[in-house]
Formats: structure tokens, sequence, C-alpha cells
């Protein structure tokens, strides 16, 4: 049984970033680690969002229809907080599922316009052909 990173070649371009990786570097959907960080914070952003959305609701249910009572005020609090890290826990890990799953190529990709200011611009242009994916 061969593995699917037999059936690349040596070296592979990165969907997300179109940069060329050498084959072990990418992942099986051809995703960069640049890319997988990048979405995994973005995903994390969003997720932190919907997780202070849940313990907002959460608390406003707690105080307008539970009620507590002065004494168990804390233990309401926990409540709250612990719903805040699950819920943007697993709105992360879903935000970050879906990404991985639309895998919307050249999404990371900067135009030619905007080379970072360390890129001489004595190099001669780079023979490699360019992927198009309109």
């Amino acid at each position: 049984m061969t593995s699917w990173r037999e059936r690349y070649p040596a070296e592979v371009t990165c969907v997300r970033c179109l940069e060329v990786w050498e084959s072990q570097e990418l992942d099986r959907l051809l995703w960069c680690e640049r890319c997988r960080a990048l979405a995994r914070n973005r995903a994390a952003g969003k997720g932190w969002w919907v997780g202070g959305g849940v313990a907002a609701a959460l608390a406003a249910y707690i105080w307008f229809v539970v009620q507590p009572s002065d004494r168990i005020v804390g233990g309401w609090i926990g409540v709250t907080l612990a719903a805040f890290y699950l819920a943007a826990r697993m709105a992360r890990e879903i935000f970050y599922g879906v990404e991985r799953v639309r895998n919307a190529p050249a999404v990371e990709a900067s135009p030619p316009s905007e080379r970072p200011p360390e890129a001489d611009d004595d190099e001669p242009p780079d023979d490699r052909p360019r992927v198009s994916f309109r």
C-alpha cells in the first residue's frame, strides 16, 4: 500500500498561498504550516466571539429567569465561564473544520504587486508555471 505523499512530486504547491514546498511539509489537503496556522487563528478569533455570545445569553437567562440568590452567584459565574470556554472551543473547531472542508484555493496568496520588501528586483523572473484557479 502506498502513501498519498508518494503520488505527488518532490515539490508541491500549497493550494492556499501558492508557494512551492516539499511534499513532506504539506498535509493531505496540500496546506502548508503557515496556512494552517492562519486558518486556526481565524477560527479561534471567531470562536471567542461565539463563546462570548453564548456566555452573555446564558448570563442574561440566569439573571432574568433563574434569578439566583446572593449565596450561589459564584456557582452561576462558574457555570457561565465554563459555557464560555466550551462554546468557544466547539465553535473554533467547527469554524476550522468548515474552512478545511471548503478548501478555497489561493485564499492566502498575495498578488505580485504586494511583494515583500526583502524581495530583490534584481532577481531573474521565476520560470515555474503559474497555476490558475479560475
